[in-house]
Order: C-alpha cells, then structure tokens, then sequence
C-alpha cells in the first residue's frame, strides 16, 4: 500500500518545545504525530457511534414510550465491565 503524506501543521515554537520534551527515548516527532492522529481518529470513531446509539435510542424511547431505570442499566453495566474484567485477568497470566 502507498504511503500517503499528512499536511504540514505550523505551530508556536514554544509547543513544539514541549512537544519535543514529553517524546519518549527512540521516538521522533513523526512518529509521535502519527500515534497522535490514529487515537484521534479512534476517539472521533468512538464517539460518532456512541453518538449514533444515544440517537437512535431516544428515537426508539419517543416512538415506543419504553425507558429503563438509570439503576438497572448502571447494574447492566456494571456487570459487563465485570466480566469483561475477568476476561481480561484471564488472559494476562499466559501474556
């Protein structure tokens, strides 16, 4: 696959000061932007669909009238961030 070239970004130098302080040994700015603009572009992924789900989710509360309480869900919650904990646990002894 091609390599494609991100647009040059002008920053005060003071930024690129600290920019270039927090760098970790062996790593280069590009690099460091690179990493940067992947989480970004993951965050905005994640948060486009957690958007996506709220909407369609008052959709269906304002079409069907059927809501949840806000305990049961966080129980709901609660217990899928407990299992994937456990999944997680699991694994990490073979790692």
């Amino acid at each position: 696959m091609k390599t494609a070239i991100l647009p040059q970004v002008r920053v005060e130098p003071q930024l690129r000061a600290e920019l270039e302080s927090v760098l970790r040994e062996g790593e280069n700015l590009s690099e460091f932007i690179e990493t940067t603009v992947r989480s970004a572009v993951e965050y905005r992924r994640a948060q486009a669909e957690f958007h996506a789900r709220g909407e369609a989710a008052w959709r269906r509360y304002q079409r069907t009238g059927e809501s949840y309480p806000a305990s049961q869900m966080a129980d709901e919650l609660r217990d899928m961030l407990e299992s994937r904990r456990r999944q997680l646990q699991a694994r990490a002894p073979g790692e």
